[in-house]
């Protein structure tokens, strides 16, 4: 039997500058999205059913890593525990879906009204008034919760990653059942069009292909070198992998849409102030109903991180298929990618630096 010794983990040199990092290959996305842009056009059109070829590729090895360290003992005893997944799902499906309604009607709706063009065709011919359609936006990111990038947050919040995992497991089920019907209820139309191949798709991909080659390859690697070289050589070596994908996604997303970034440079920060809002109010609520049922802090950060997190992949395709890819709502779930990875790292180290809180 496996003998886990839990070590504090120290941030290494790419996890210590991450943001720095990100800032960087987000630059560098947009740079050469402007300076090539038929070359990203070109990798972006590599997709099936809406899912990136090159981006479930970079996903793949980002999870990967975390997958393989999982020890799957820790799983079987945090689905015994069902308040954080509770807690998960009642934040997830009954508060943030209308906190990001709000907060984006407020904002985009009412203070920065004034500031925001006109109009704009959407797919069908309609014409909406755009701060309209930047809200629908707003909204799809709303309902669409983390299932892949959060076993990264979780993972560098030094948080339970088998909890992470059944969260995640169990989130995904109830984004195939709740997303379109939310979703068609808060936009206000009678039936709401989803991409369900994309979700599938992208759910098999990012978590289930990466968590399956993990769980198999951990056993045989276990099992041939040994538990003490697993964990002292494999996983020293591999943990990079994890960080180096992560910043060449930032790279090919922001290649995809950079041109659109730099030509309404205004709109993307209006649009980034209630998502930065609604994400720093969702994290807060949830961290606070995690202490004040008395989780521990490795369930505790996780849970706080899941709620404040978005599936942007599904944002993006279902915005798409819905209002068209240069629609107001496409663009804000482009805004949602821009902030998505520095907020969440601001976070990771909020989560960090409160750990006392939950002792």
């Amino acid at each position: 039997m496996e003998k886990v010794i839990h070590e504090e983990r120290r941030l290494g040199f790419f996890e210590k500058y991450l943001t720095l990092w990100v800032i960087g290959c987000i630059g560098l996305g947009i740079l050469l999205g402007k300076i090539f842009p038929q070359a990203a056009v070109a990798l972006d059109r590599i997709s099936v059913h809406q899912v990136s070829i090159p981006i479930a590729i970079c996903l793949f090895f980002m999870m990967y890593p975390i997958m393989v360290k999982i020890d799957f003992a820790e799983v079987v005893k945090a689905g015994k525990s069902p308040r954080p997944v509770a807690l998960t799902l009642f934040v997830n499906w009954c508060i943030k879906p209308f906190t990001m309604l709000a907060i984006a009607t407020l904002f985009l709706g009412i203070l920065f009204k004034g500031w925001l063009p006109g109009f704009e065709i959407v797919k069908g011919g309609q014409q909406v008034e755009l701060y309209r359609s930047y809200i629908s936006g707003c909204i799809l990111l709303g309902i669409a919760p983390c299932t892949a990038m959060v076993l990264v947050w979780g993972h560098l919040s030094k948080g339970n990653d088998g909890h992470t995992l059944v969260m995640v497991a169990i989130n995904s089920l109830a984004m195939l059942f709740l997303y379109a019907p939310l979703g068609g209820w808060l936009l206000g139309v009678n039936m709401m069009p989803i991409p369900w191949q994309t979700i599938v798709l992208s759910v098999v991909i990012y978590v289930g292909l990466p968590l399956l080659l993990g769980y198999y390859s951990r056993k045989w690697i276990i099992s041939k070198k040994g538990f003490k070289w697993f964990e002292e050589k494999f996983i020293h070596y591999l943990t990079p992998v994890s960080i180096g994908a992560l910043l060449v996604t930032l790279i090919l997303l922001f290649s995809f849409k950079g041109e659109l970034i730099i030509n309404q440079p205004q709109v993307i920060l209006l649009i980034a102030i209630p998502l930065f809002i609604q994400t720093c109010l969702i994290f807060a609520i949830t961290y606070a109903l995690a202490r004040r049922l008395k989780l521990p802090y490795r369930d505790a950060a996780p849970s706080a991180l899941i709620g404040a997190s978005n599936h942007f992949e599904v944002a993006i395709a279902t915005s798409a298929t819905l209002f068209g890819l240069s629609s107001g709502a496409s663009l804000a779930t482009v805004v949602g990618v821009l902030i998505e990875v520095p907020v969440m790292l601001m976070l990771v180290r909020v989560c960090l630096k409160t750990k006392e809180w939950f002792r």
